[in-house]
């Protein structure tokens, strides 16, 4: 028996694309933005071909694993074709990519190692995954698509732990950038500096791919841009400790799972941008590309929290109180307070803006959580 799954349908409606139809590869397809990323290209009328070998599973163990949302892209789209490629895998991805040549109008890549603390463990592999996986790509798009758009979903990591050199002030629920300064109207914009800061081995992994995304546009002239996204979030999301903020905290609060915060008091802010907007703007970008080009994004001034304002609305949305603990340490590079400056993206595409706040989000996830918990219980009872 299936369930009804809540509504998730794109807020943003996909249009009819400037471009004809063609193949649209997306890597990390199994995963919260891909799969978003698979749905709205494959709304827009073009085959979307998936690459996710589910290597989440891997690093945040089996109840992280995205074979659920594999599952559900096969049972809604018909003409979804998935392939279990490892993005490392040269001769397997420009074996991919030589299948489709000039017929590829975008490659989406949204797969990677996403986490800080996990690549401190496996250095070797975070690396490879984010930016060897990502040079990998980039050849094979240069070699047989170099029309092709190529976005590249960053992060604000990149930028290590420079904001928290910014100017603070303190209130009840969060730190708050002191309103002298002058991100403090709009947020962090494009200028904030990424050199000879902290950034976790993550963070320094995504930084040499975000910077090899930029060469290929500004080197051979490819329609390349980058996405460096603050906390990317939606029901999609397979939340681990390791990663998944907002989600792995409504699991916590709804499944009366123990929450451990790191350090700022609980007070670090977070922008949070809904998986389903982030696309929107991918959208934006294939149907007039730029070469080099780089994005902060996020929910910006629209959609932001602290840790403690995230706390309350899940308590509130589940009803029940979270069992927490408190180490004053915060993680190593972690942002006292992010918020996008999304200014320079909306001016190269000013039809889009950010539609889902924080709480709506966040209801969505804790009914996404029911839906399955739901569907594991009568799976059980069926066998």
């Amino acid at each position: 028996m299936l369930l009804p799954r809540p509504d998730s349908a794109p807020a943003h409606s996909p249009r009819p694309p400037r471009t004809a139809p063609g193949v649209v590869i997306v890597t990390g397809s199994s995963g919260l933005v891909g799969a978003a990323a698979v749905r709205r290209f494959d709304a827009l009328g073009h085959r979307v071909v998936g690459v996710d070998n589910d290597l989440r599973s891997y690093f945040f163990g089996s109840a992280a694993s995205t074979s659920w949302n594999l599952a559900r892209l096969r049972e809604d789209l018909p003409g979804y074709d998935h392939r279990a490629i490892d993005i490392r895998n040269e001769a397997a991805i420009g074996a991919l990519f030589a299948e489709f040549g000039a017929d590829i109008r975008a490659v989406i890549h949204c797969a990677g190692q996403p986490s800080h603390d996990w690549a401190s463990r496996e250095p070797h592999v975070d690396f490879a995954v984010n930016a060897t996986g990502t040079l990998v790509l980039l050849e094979a798009a240069r070699e047989h698509c170099p029309k092709a758009a190529f976005v590249f979903t960053s992060t604000n990591k990149v930028y290590g732990d420079a904001p928290n050199r910014l100017p603070m002030v303190e209130r009840d629920t969060r730190w708050e950038l002191d309103p002298s300064h002058p991100f403090a109207a709009q947020g962090i914009d494009e200028s904030m500096n990424v050199d000879q800061c902290m950034h976790s081995l993550f963070g320094a992994s995504k930084l040499a791919a975000d910077v090899m995304v930029q060469e290929y546009g500004r080197y051979f002239g490819m329609r390349t841009g980058v996405f460096r996204g603050g906390c990317l979030t939606g029901p999609g999301h397979a939340g681990a400790e390791l990663h998944g903020f907002l989600a792995w905290l409504m699991k916590c609060v709804r499944d009366e799972t123990h929450y451990v915060v790191h350090g700022h008091d609980g007070k670090q802010v977070r922008d949070n941008i809904h998986a389903d907007d982030l696309v929107a703007c991918f959208e934006a970008f294939v149907d007039a590309p730029r070469c080099g080009e780089v994005y902060n994004i996020g929910g910006g001034m629209f959609a932001n929290c602290s840790m403690q304002e995230a706390i309350s609305m899940c308590e509130e949305i589940a009803g029940k109180q979270l069992s927490r603990s408190y180490v004053a340490e915060p993680r190593r590079g972690d942002h006292r307070w992010w918020i996008s400056d999304v200014s320079k993206f909306r001016a190269h595409y000013p039809s889009w803006s950010p539609r889902h706040a924080v709480h709506d989000t966040l209801v969505q996830i804790h009914d996404e959580l029911s839906h399955r918990s739901r569907s594991r219980k009568l799976a059980t009872l069926s066998h």
